[in-house]
């Protein structure tokens, strides 16, 4: 098997909420709608992140992202509201652990 994309995704309960949460941290609106109650987000090299408004699931997902910058990411994460985002060490580097609004655990993570 040759994988050519990964998309990870975090279920939600309200997608507006999300929405304003997940362009606050990426730092720009979805790249993509595919159809209702899908917000997609588009990332490098043929990953990204799918919000999906499914209630059930909401906030039983960990959702991963290496960043260049750790530090950045945290005072960038802090200054949008997103909750304090204090850099940790872990995983043999910096990582800095967030939630979106259902509770969705989101782990910045670089060196």
């Amino acid at each position: 098997m040759t994988v050519t994309s990964v998309l990870a995704q975090a279920a939600v309960t309200d997608l507006e909420a999300a929405e304003g949460w997940w362009t606050a941290l990426l730092g720009r609106g979805p790249d993509l709608r595919p159809m209702d109650g899908l917000l997609e987000w588009h990332l490098v090299g043929g990953s990204g992140v799918q919000v999906w408004r499914e209630p059930a699931r909401a906030g039983r997902s960990t959702v991963v992202l290496g960043v260049t910058d750790v530090a950045a990411a945290a005072a960038a994460a802090t200054a949008a509201v997103l909750g304090p985002a204090e850099p940790q060490d872990g995983g043999g580097g910096r990582v800095v652990v967030l939630a979106d609004p259902d509770g969705t655990r989101v782990v910045l993570v670089g060196a």
